[in-house]
């Protein structure tokens, strides 16, 4: 993704909010994943 910040404010740190971002979708693509192994192993063992 490519943002333009040649207008943004000089105050924003734009290489930081890139950072958190994709930092945070790490975590949901991680959680997403653990969260349909958890639903598998339940209907294997619990069904």
């Amino acid at each position: 993704m490519s943002v333009d910040t040649s207008e943004g404010h000089k105050d924003m740190d734009y290489s930081e909010h890139t950072r958190t971002y994709s930092g945070f979708i790490k975590l949901t693509q991680v959680s997403i994943v653990l969260l349909v192994l958890l639903m598998a192993g339940m209907f294997l063992f619990l069904v």
